[in-house]
């Protein structure tokens, strides 16, 4: 899930090379926000140099005046390049543990209920970052969902920044990242990495199977029509100003079912009437209608 780059990240270009001057700053802060949403403020600005001197190395400019030329040039095609720097992505298996203990115990059973006909489940990881969360809800969702009558179940996982979708879509992960995952669902889920991925941990295609990885930007045109049983969005709302968090809850809630899920992060929350949601849980939010009402 992207969030603005950390200081420790720029703290060796903060001081060297190009400096970021105000109206470069400026117009860069409102390209990200209008395309990305994310809120850049002035105390952002040597986050944003630092991660932006790697892309000026890598493209050969001179100058983040010439960066911003050429952004100006490239227009979609360098968009993706200027979000991917200015993003870094922070998560884990089993973070915020309480979400993947609510899919497990009512969330998913309701949704079976619900969907007895059909037996169709879908589940959208928006903002999956490196892929521990839909990897999560997909284990979760093996260890629960019955052999015999099978279940048309996909997970949909998007994130805005394409290189992290590109590494969650390997499925590979240091063993070191692995510690919140057991020791049972390690070896049920997961099979040594070798060769060049020794020392790491491999999903395997049961796990694969379940999730459909793509880069989306959550501003822009969604392309899947829904509905969806449970929504996790975590972590990525805070970077956002008021207005667009009320647009992107709004659409969320036309995206799920009566009685389905909304799970934001921990420092997140939907204030009153902004959507036909109510909150039964810890940054758990269940829109209005379905079984329960």
């Amino acid at each position: 899930m992207p969030t603005p780059a950390s200081s420790a990240s720029t703290s060796d270009a903060a001081h060297y090379g190009p400096q970021l001057g105000d109206a470069e700053f400026d117009f860069i802060r409102h390209v990200v926000g209008e395309n990305a949403g994310i809120v850049l403020g002035p105390n952002k600005r040597q986050l944003v140099q630092g991660r932006l001197a790697r892309r000026l190395r890598e493209l050969g400019l001179p100058s983040y005046e010439a960066y911003c030329e050429y952004l100006r040039e490239a227009g979609p095609e360098e968009l993706v390049g200027l979000i991917n720097a200015i993003t870094t992505n922070v998560t884990s298996f089993f973070r915020e543990n309480h979400h993947f203990e609510a899919l497990a115990s009512y969330m998913l059973p309701e949704a079976m209920q619900r969907n007895a006909a059909s037996r169709r489940l879908r589940i959208w990881s928006a903002g999956c970052s490196t892929g521990e969360e839909p990897y999560c809800i997909s284990m979760v969702a093996a260890e629960v969902l019955p052999a015999s009558p099978r279940y048309d179940f996909k997970i949909l996982a998007t994130d805005i920044d394409s290189d992290v979708v590109a590494a969650a879509t390997s499925g590979i992960y240091p063993l070191d990242r692995m510690s919140s995952v057991s020791q049972e669902r390690l070896k049920r889920f997961f099979q040594k990495g070798g060769g060049e991925h020794l020392g790491c941990a491999v999903a395997k295609p049961e796990l694969k199977s379940m999730i459909t990885f793509r880069t989306l930007n959550l501003l822009h045109t969604w392309p899947m029509k829904g509905p969806f049983d449970v929504i996790f969005c975590r972590n990525v709302m805070i970077y956002f100003d008021q207005p667009t968090r009320e647009k992107l809850v709004s659409r969320f809630s036309d995206m799920l079912a009566p009685g389905g899920y909304l799970c934001i992060g921990h420092s997140e929350s939907i204030h009153a009437g902004t959507a036909p949601f109510k909150l039964v849980g810890k940054t758990i939010y269940r829109r209005n209608g379905g079984l329960n009402g």
